[in-house]
């Protein structure tokens, strides 16, 4: 088979058939050009002609390249060389034909139409030869899996090539779906355009398909929720492609092709971050993280470090959790590091000891206590950390000159009904306050759920999935806003710059996602029998969550995902007045008076 040559010899075949389209097209020029005559044709001249266009073909085609595999066979950089070769190779033949006196050799449309068929036969055996190659390359229907591919784009182009270049390849495109009705004609690689997502259970069952590929690496969690749960009805199981930035710079390998993550379902994006203004506030910079041992400090420390800090002091009371933070970063951790600070928020002359002693110039304030239930049962531990804990992290920060501090909140700070959300409203507008003392750039950063840290809801969804159920899930119609860690932190950094002094950044979290369809999605992943059980909103727990409180707009004026709102200042004196030793409903009464009081005396309306 002409695809199983070697390299020389695909060459020598290669310059061979363009000799005999050079031949071929000149002879049929010749005979047209004489009405198809041949005894008024001049033998010895088409010779002559056919020698001479040989000779240039093999003369131009070897110093252009085009006959020493410079290029991919049959790719545009060949073709335009091989258009270059023939058209140069026409023009001479003419103009010598020209020049040969009075009588020509041929008649002098041969050479240029004669050219222009022998470019014609080329182009059209090079198609077939590829043609061919890529037929003997493509998988087994017998033994890959049958795929309908969502997206008629870049994305589409770039996987099915890698699908049907490889007889091992364990999947074979056999349909693809688009939702752009332009695109309804449209066929890639012989694999028809056949739909959009309505023909989905129809395509699946005429082409025998088990899998559908979301081609889409720009797809948003929304999409490739409802793609999903459309394969899953007509019995398909989904694959996406990950996020690629550039297409175009990037190939895409069979290796990217995998099965939806819960990043992918629930919050998938690109995120524009600019890198310059990072730098400029971080870089050669003394940077304190607090709460470093948990996943959102974890990750702070991982990113911030990329950014080529003068040091990054890592606070926390787990020292266990320092040890593996530390150790991922620098892969040797003999708890020694003088950036390792092994303390607690809550002790006061402990912290200002160590910011004394470090002179943090930006600090990441991460430590809180966020389980929403527990903090319901113990509201005095919300006020010991999240509020007076909060606290003397600011008034240590503001001891050692802190030019930036950002504080890490939560969406349940945003019209709050729990200890969490007062707590850490509380813990906005003692940020907000201490900005307007110092006049420095103190902000909060506000975002809702983040996927896979400690304590979230697919955590523990996955761990009574594990023991047999089953699922609780307080309510049927329950929302919650997900980022990923990495995401969340990227913009928690950048958010850092872009805040002004007192304010509080909210992340954009995309669309709110159902609970109870979380539930169902890891339940059908696991593939075992688990129930749902309801158990009912518990206290301090709202149906659905919300990013901006009463009075706050969504305001964007320097990032697309990022919404700056003013916050209410709160006196630090004032949290002082607490009694953690009150009855919990009168304490909880005292973190709601003071979580709205700050909002009263900002709008005395």
């Amino acid at each position: 088979m002409i695809g199983r040559l070697t390299a020389r010899a695909r060459v020598r075949v290669q310059i061979g058939a363009d000799l005999l389209a050079w031949a071929l097209g000149l002879a049929f020029a010749m005979e047209v050009r004489y009405d198809l005559t041949l005894r008024r044709v001049w033998h010895l001249g088409l010779l002559g002609v056919i020698a001479a266009g040989w000779a240039l073909q093999l003369t131009i085609g070897t110093f252009g390249g085009l006959y020493r595999r410079r290029w991919r066979f049959g790719s545009f950089e060949e073709v335009a060389s091989l258009v270059k070769t023939t058209l140069t190779v026409s023009v001479l033949v003419f103009a010598g034909d020209l020049l040969t006196g009075r009588i020509h050799w041929v008649p002098a449309s041969v050479p240029l139409a004669g050219g222009l068929g022998a470019l014609m036969l080329m182009m059209g055996s090079r198609y077939l030869w590829r043609l061919q190659m890529e037929q003997r390359l493509r998988p087994s229907g017998e033994r890959a899996e049958r795929v309908l591919v969502f997206g008629a784009g870049e994305g589409a182009v770039q996987v099915m090539r890698a699908m049907l270049h490889d007889p091992d390849s364990p999947y074979v495109p056999v349909a693809l779906l688009d939702d752009n009705p332009g695109k309804r004609r449209l066929s890639i690689m012989r694999v028809p355009v056949v739909g959009d997502r309505t023909a989905m259970a129809s395509a699946a069952k005429k082409h025998r398909a088990s899998t559908l590929l979301i081609a889409i690496p720009s797809a948003d969690a929304t999409l490739v929720r409802e793609l999903s749960s459309l394969g899953r009805e007509a019995g398909l199981e989904a694959k996406v492609l990950p996020p690629v930035v550039e297409l175009l710079d990037t190939v895409v390998d069979l290796l990217d092709i995998r099965s939806p993550t819960m990043a992918d379902l629930l919050g998938r994006r690109e995120i524009d971050t600019d890198v310059a203004s990072i730098a400029s506030y971080l870089s050669g910079k003394r940077v304190l993280v607090t709460g470093a041992g948990g996943s959102i400090g974890a990750e702070l420390c991982r990113q911030i470090d990329g950014y080529r800090p003068s040091a990054l002091y890592m606070l926390d009371r787990d020292e266990s959790a320092l040890h593996s933070v530390y150790l991922s970063l620098r892969g040797r951790a003999t708890m020694e590091e003088p950036q390792i600070l092994l303390g607690d928020i809550r002790d006061a002359t402990g912290l200002f000891a160590m910011l004394a002693r470090t002179r943090p110039e930006v600090v990441f304030h991460a430590a809180a206590l966020k389980h929403q239930p527990l903090l319901e049962a113990f509201p005095a531990e919300a006020v010991k950390t999240n509020v007076w804990g909060t606290r003397n992290v600011l008034a240590a920060a503001r001891s050692v000159g802190v030019e930036r501090f950002v504080n890490i909140s939560t969406d349940k700070a945003a019209d709050p009904v729990s200890v969490l959300g007062y707590s850490k409203r509380i813990g906005e507008c003692l940020t907000s306050w201490m900005a307007h003392e110092t006049g420095d750039a103190y902000v909060s950063v506000r975002f809702g759920n983040v996927l896979g840290s400690r304590g979230s809801v697919l955590t523990t969804f996955r761990s009574q999935i594990a023991t047999g159920g089953p699922v609780t899930v307080t309510h049927p119609e329950v929302t919650r806003f997900f980022m990923t860690v990495e995401e969340a932190v990227q913009l928690v950094i950048q958010a850092g710059m872009l805040g002004e002094p007192g304010e509080a950044l909210v992340l954009d979290m995309g669309s709110p996602v159902c609970i109870a369809e979380v539930a169902e999605r890891l339940i059908a992943e696991a593939g075992v029998p688990v129930q749902i059980e309801y158990t009912g909103l518990r206290a301090g727990e709202k149906l659905h969550e919300v990013l901006l409180g009463p009075g706050e707009h969504d305001l964007r004026p320097h990032h697309p995902l990022v919404a700056q709102v003013p916050v209410p200042p709160l006196d630090a004196d004032h949290v002082f007045d607490i009694d953690p030793a009150s009855p919990p409903a009168q304490l909880i009464g005292h973190l709601a008076y003071l979580a709205g009081a700050a909002t009263r005396i900002a709008d005395p309306a």
